[in-house]
């Protein structure tokens, strides 16, 4: 069954043609036939969300062996990515059945906007979720939720620091943390001071990536997970790479997440030097990536090459990379960043990485929290969303539409 199943993906790889603003690069020697990949991804998508009986139940991960996806709970940080993806697959085929789906995901996750906030991920399940439902439909109800979850997410914000307290559970250790995965919740404040919130939201935004640049970001071009600070003060006590393999060492999904944060960063506010630091972090990030475009899960890791790999890291990377693709001035760094994305892409996509049959997720060959033993080499739900994003921003780059994906 799998070797048919491939047999439908054998075109994946064509020749192309032109590159005019966010258009598709001349000479490019690889095109995905992302209108083929997104079809099978939709096809997919739609049979597991037919098994999927309770709605407060969120896939998150699979087990090595299974094929069915493991639950999390509505508060669980990985809770808005299949909402999402069901979102994405609505976009893509206009089929009004996963519409409903999309909408029966989404409609739990309303809680997080109401409640005290727990950490800072708020924008990954709101924003996934309703962020993506609200630019869908224009549904009022949706608005009123995001703008209540960019009030709670801008609870967490210390102005002594200038930035937001990602994890309340760790102040004891850390004291007032931020962490980079964080740079990608400030979307939800910027697009809620534009859409009837306080303008103060974008104040707390602009502050904390720029705490964030200014101290995350290292001088090697690569990024701490953490940085702890005095919380009174707002002194810079240390970095720490929590979910890497040392403090120094170079994560991979937490490069990917600047990559990305940091471009964002710059589209909301047009500040030149979070444009800099997200092509500083890309460069460096191209500059250490193993030849086939997948990284291993730290740059670091001294059992490189047998190492395990991170697909969700390379799936942001493609969606940050699209993004700065359409953001920089520079024909020359243009072309790059399509081209190195859609790279990306064509891999995933592959037979390697792309599940097929294999269980019901799409991506193989993610890696959650390697220190923990967690997630090791499995399908993980983000890496399908930014997956699936990354394929939905190709497809508009190449029909010359502007990229509107999360920004409305």
């Amino acid at each position: 069954m799998k070797i048919k199943f491939y047999k439908t993906i054998l075109g994946l790889l064509i020749s192309t043609s032109v590159l005019v603003g966010c258009t598709s690069p001349k000479k490019e020697p690889i095109k995905l036939d992302v209108e083929h990949v997104l079809d099978l991804s939709v096809l997919k998508t739609r049979k597991t969300v037919a098994g999927l009986s309770s709605a407060v139940d969120f896939p998150r991960s699979i087990e090595k062996g299974n094929k069915n996806w493991d639950f999390v709970g509505v508060k669980d940080w990985c809770s808005g990515f299949w909402p999402g993806v069901l979102w994405y697959a609505y976009e893509f085929s206009g089929d009004e059945s996963i519409k409903k789906q999309a909408e029966r995901f989404t409609a739990p996750i309303k809680e997080i906007a109401y409640t005290s906030a727990e950490n800072h991920d708020i924008g990954f399940m709101v924003y996934c979720s309703f962020g993506n439902g609200y630019r869908l439909t224009g549904n009022e109800e949706y608005k009123k939720v995001l703008l209540s979850a960019a009030d709670t997410l801008a609870t967490l914000y210390n102005p002594n620091v200038g930035s937001l307290l990602s994890w309340p559970i760790y102040k004891d250790k850390y004291m007032h943390n931020t962490i980079i995965d964080n740079m990608m919740n400030l979307e939800l404040l910027f697009w809620a001071s534009k859409n009837g919130g306080s303008k103060k939201l974008y104040e707390i935004a602009e502050s904390h990536a720029e705490v964030t640049m200014n101290n995350i970001v290292r001088k090697d071009s690569a990024v701490y997970h953490l940085a702890s600070f005095n919380d009174k003060t707002g002194e810079f006590i240390k970095g720490y790479t929590h979910q890497g393999y040392a403090n120094e060492s170079m994560w991979a999904r937490g490069q990917t997440w600047g990559i990305y944060g940091f471009a964002m960063a710059y589209r909301e506010t047009g500040r030149k030097d979070f444009l800099n630091t997200s092509i500083k972090l890309t460069e460096h990030y191209l500059d250490r990536l193993p030849k086939d475009g997948i990284p291993f899960w730290d740059f670091d890791d001294p059992r490189i090459p047998n190492a395990p790999k991170d697909a969700s890291a390379a799936a942001v990377a493609a969606c940050g990379m699209l993004e700065l693709s359409c953001l920089v001035q520079d024909k020359e760094l243009k072309q790059k960043y399509f081209k190195e994305a859609k790279r990306f892409l064509a891999k995933l996509s592959s037979e390697e990485y792309y599940s097929g049959e294999t269980n019901q997720a799409l991506l193989l060959h993610s890696t959650g929290h390697h220190p923990k033993n967690s997630e090791i080499d499995t399908p993980i739900i983000y890496a399908d969303y930014y997956y699936m994003e990354a394929m939905l921003k190709l497809r508009q780059i190449e029909n010359k539409q502007d990229l509107g994906l999360l920004k409305k």
